[in-house]
């Protein structure tokens, strides 16, 4: 069923979403709000762009160009809408598109910033994979690989630009490996714990197209206090 919703509380904004389907989640938040933006970026791009969290979100961070595109069919006609909704048409553009087709879309070094909310998990022959076909490739490496992400990143990136993912903690070694298979130097991390007893299960990570090593660590970020409230990091990124 498709409705509408608040984006949380960011200056009234909406999002339209089938509950069918999926909803976005704290990953896309987390993400808009650890990327580095800075006051010269003028062309940014969402991989993997959903119904559009990402672009809205960041469209309060920053004046820039913002590009998101999904592949789904189904799932880019509800960006559409999300991105009519809250009158963004003069600054987000979206494209029902394969990432793989972008670098026949755009020169390299096009754009400052790239962002993606990928798939989290690999596809293998005993995966348990969703009868739903749509919310199959959302989860699942189908139709993108960590490999593409990195590959589109270091044609389409202006020297020295970034790319920022939210991606399983457990997949971090798979992260970095590709990262600096496509001359993404990693440049900032910051692990992301459901409770502060419990392990991390999200990491966000930076990397600059070409830079020059050195790593930083950022403090850990905890989502929830012992009653399973949000914690008052995380409500300040509603705000």
């Amino acid at each position: 069923m498709e409705v509408i919703n608040r984006l949380l509380n960011y200056n009234n904004l909406n999002i339209v979403q089938n509950t069918d389907w999926f909803s976005f989640s704290l990953d896309s938040v987390l993400l808009c709000n650890f990327v580095s933006i800075k006051k010269n970026t003028k062309n940014v791009l969402d991989l993997c762009t959903g119904n559009a969290p990402i672009p809205i979100i960041l469209s309060t961070k920053t004046n820039a160009n913002i590009i998101g595109v999904e592949l789904q069919k189904e799932i880019y006609e509800l960006a559409i809408k999300s991105i009519k909704i809250n009158n963004l048409e003069h600054q987000i553009k979206l494209l029902n598109k394969d990432i793989k087709e972008l670098t026949d879309i755009y020169d390299t070094d096009t754009f400052d910033i790239i962002t993606c909310n990928p798939p989290f998990f690999k596809t293998k022959d005993s995966s348990i994979i969703n009868k739903n076909d749509i919310k199959s490739i959302a989860r699942h490496e189908i139709k993108i690989k960590l490999d593409d992400i990195f590959f589109i990143s270091r044609k389409l990136l202006k020297n020295n630009g970034s790319v920022a993912i939210v991606h399983k903690t457990e997949r971090l070694i798979d992260i970095i490996g590709s990262m600096k298979k496509h001359n993404i130097e990693p440049k900032r991390i910051q692990f992301i714990y459901p409770k502060v007893d419990k392990e991390s299960n999200l990491v966000l990570i930076e990397g600059s197209k070409n830079g020059k090593p050195g790593l930083k660590i950022l403090p850990p970020l905890y989502i929830h206090d012992k009653n399973g409230n949000y914690l008052d990091d995380i409500k300040r990124m509603f705000e």
